[in-house]
């Protein structure tokens, strides 16, 4: 594992908190969003605004991460393919241990690096599972007509008369009885 760097944008310096049980910072800081920040039907662009308005807290175990992070995501409706904003935000709650202390035993605790620490994947791993699987530009947005492809929403009275191949010999005997001579009286 390569060491942390300090000019990172999301890595945060905890030098005059740390080993300081009580002491508290805030942050709010406002930095371009990492590449790959969600999947290939919607994610927070790279290079796009993520705000993160963080307090950070010492306490015995290490320095305690608190506050929400905010975003725009963008991708398109997974019925109509139309654009779809979503605006995220979301809680974040992280503990950093410090190396050597008893939660920095727990594999899923985060460890403090000569006191800093990396908010990125804790970011990542929040905007990520906050985003849909399914992405719909509405609720109760109909798609995509299965057929020819034409958005629903934009005529809802559109469909095929498309007859199941089982009931075609019934429809023939339909239209030969309303071409017979007689059959309009």
């Amino acid at each position: 594992m390569s060491p942390l760097d300090p000019r990172a944008p999301l890595v945060l310096d905890t030098r005059t908190l740390a080993r300081r049980p009580g002491e508290m910072r805030t942050v709010f800081v406002t930095e371009s969003a990492p590449a790959d920040l969600g999947n290939d039907v919607v994610a927070v662009p790279a290079g796009t605004d993520l705000t993160l308005d963080l307090r950070l807290e010492s306490v015995v175990e290490g320095i305690l991460v608190s506050g929400t992070v905010a975003a725009v995501a963008r991708g398109e409706c997974v019925r109509c393919l139309d654009p779809v904003v979503l605006e995220l935000r979301l809680p974040v709650q992280e503990l950093y241990a410090y190396p050597g202390a008893s939660a920095a035993e727990d594999e899923e605790t985060r460890e403090l690096e000569d006191d800093l620490l990396d908010l990125e994947p804790v970011v990542r791993d929040g905007v990520v599972l906050a985003l849909p699987l399914q992405p719909v530009c509405r609720v109760d947005c109909p798609g995509l007509c299965p057929t020819c492809g034409v958005r629903l929403a934009d005529d809802p009275e559109h469909g095929h008369d498309d007859v199941d191949p089982r009931w075609s010999a019934l429809l023939a005997m339909t239209d030969a009885e309303s071409d017979a001579p007689g059959a309009d009286q």
